[in-house]
């Protein structure tokens, strides 16, 4: 293959491999989620520049070749003649399948040993892994079912070898696991709650998401296991103690807009409708459609103590700072950006299909009354940077009613089961930060009176798209939690708008909510 080729290849595979590991000599080189990269071709040669807070290294490329969502590249260390190998791989975990099903068996017997031991008065019906694609069951959790009498508890676990985001997800799974427990057992057994067992240090966002589930519909008990030594404990889940969320101080956009109005003006010549998007007081970033092509920061010149505002450009992790070499680089991508991200635009390119999310509530922050008609148009935040223990740690929109009632609008632009408690986790961190008075105090909703009111929180899918699984997560909400979920049409890029909406209902109370309706009781769908 020649440079170019080497080059459309890698940066095709870096572009839809936003969440991919580079591992180089066997281990774990570049998280690319938390990674910038680029890839260039000077001198006639395919260079990839991979740099992250520890590392930064340039590879040259000599040969790709592409195999079960993993890149493999043949490349050469700077100064070295003799190539090495590099993998960039979609998939972040790299065990084998052999190796997966030992971990999952050895983890099977040491979960039943545990069971029995920790509780002898039970017995332990057969404990299972095997995949149930109906009910969304994977190899991944072990589950089964503790019988004492006439009543039990439905049990989930899953081994430290598992990635965090599996380990996470083990929430959702294990109120499938307690509704489908009830269902086959219904008139033959009173299945009281649910057992939850994780890994050793791992359950910090479990144990918060659980203090929100309804204590009147299961009862909730989360444990931690050391694996090697068998060892057990019991976290208690009414405990809310500290959540390990902070809150960043909202940035003056005024202000920042001013500081960088040269390299926006630039921008919007190239792209009059490209959305400006202020990250920090020393960064902007440039969306078309949600999707970032560029951003503009402040630049210290190593040669003086000057600060000078440098743009940087490229579609996800790529980025090359803007200059007289690469100028025809970025006005082509401008242009390819500007030709493929529209509603009429070709469904087949990365650039149409990348960040559909990202897409949704570039859509939803300009006309948040489509989702609901109480919430304030003239108030709302996009992609607030306060959430730290979860993986994913921004929340879509926040907003508030025009009452002044906190909203929180988590948005999926595709089927995802873990919708509900990704929802629950961003309003139990804004519920916490409100109870404090930190909105106001850091800068957000100036100037307005923020009702003491718990926050609302606004589930927004496709309507096609919302998982089946939702509406049995959602049962198991606290009743202390106002939801809604909302189906939008499928077409929600030519527009959004409302197929169904579904709410949770509250409890009889004697006043009026501050929204103008009047509580009532709290039903099912």
């Amino acid at each position: 293959m020649n440079p170019d080729s080497l080059i459309r290849t890698v940066e095709d595979f870096l572009a839809a491999a936003h969440d991919a590991v580079v591992i180089e000599d066997g281990a774990v080189a570049f998280d690319l989620a938390r990674t910038k990269y680029s890839v260039s071709g000077e001198h006639n040669k395919c260079l990839l520049h991979l740099w992250s807070s520890e590392r930064n290294v340039v590879r040259r490329v000599l040969e790709v070749e592409i195999r079960n969502d993993v890149l493999r590249l043949a490349v050469q260390r700077l100064g070295q003649n003799k190539p090495t190998n590099l993998e960039i791989c979609r998939e972040r975990d790299r065990r084998t399948p052999t190796a997966k099903r030992a971990a999952r068996l050895a983890y099977h017997r040491t979960l039943q040993r545990i069971l029995e031991r920790q509780f002898p008065r039970y017995t332990i019906a057969e404990l299972r892994s095997s995949v149930d694609l109906e009910r969304s069951f994977g190899p991944i959790y072990c589950r089964g079912l503790m019988q004492q009498g006439r009543s039990g508890f439905a049990v989930l676990g899953v081994n430290g070898q598992e990635t965090q985001a599996s380990i996470d997800a083990a929430l959702t799974f294990g109120i499938l696991w307690l509704d489908r427990c009830r269902e086959a057992h219904a008139g033959k057994l009173i299945v009281e709650g649910l057992k939850l067992f994780l890994p050793k240090e791992s359950s910090d966002l479990t144990r918060e998401r659980m203090a929100h589930l309804a204590r009147e519909a299961a009862k909730w008990q989360l444990y931690e296991i050391d694996e090697r030594g068998e060892d057990v404990r019991e976290i208690d889940v009414s405990d809310r103690g500290n959540v390990k969320t902070r809150l960043v101080h909202w940035t003056d956009e005024a202000a920042a807009r001013e500081r960088f109005a040269e390299p926006i003006t630039y921008i919007h010549e190239c792209m009059p409708d490209a959305q400006v998007a202020v990250l920090s007081p020393a960064e902007v970033a440039f969306r078309c459609h949600g999707l970032e092509f560029a951003r503009a920061r402040i630049a210290h010149d190593p040669g003086s103590f000057r600060s000078t505002a440098e743009i940087v450009f490229g579609v996800g992790a790529a980025e090359r700072v803007l200059c007289d070499q690469n100028t025809a680089d970025f006005e082509r991508l401008v242009s390819s950006v500007g030709e493929a991200r529209h509603a009429g635009g070709p469904r087949d390119h990365f650039l149409w299909r990348m960040h559909p999310e990202r897409w949704l509530e570039s859509l939803v922050v300009k006309n948040v009354t489509a989702i609901d008609e109480r919430l304030d148009p003239a108030c709302q935040y996009s992609q607030v940077p306060a959430f730290s223990t979860s993986d994913r740690a921004m929340i879509d929109v926040l907003t508030t009613t025009r009452a002044g009632r906190l909203a929180v609008v988590e948005l999926k632009a595709n089927e995802d089961i873990h919708l509900p408690l990704q929802g629950l986790d961003y309003w139990s961190r804004v519920k916490w930060h409100h109870d404090r008075g930190e909105f106001l105090r850091f800068g957000y909703f100036s100037g307005r009176e923020l009702s003491a009111d718990d926050p609302l929180l606004f589930l927004v899918a496709p309507a096609l798209h919302v998982h089946p699984a939702t509406d049995t997560l959602l049962r198991y909400f606290s009743p202390e939690i106002e939801w809604a979920l909302v189906g939008i049409d499928e077409r929600w890029r030519e527009g959004v708008r409302v197929v169904f909406r579904k709410r949770a209902i509250r409890e009889q109370s004697s006043r009026k909510s501050r929204e103008g309706t009047e509580p009532h009781a709290r039903v099912g769908f």
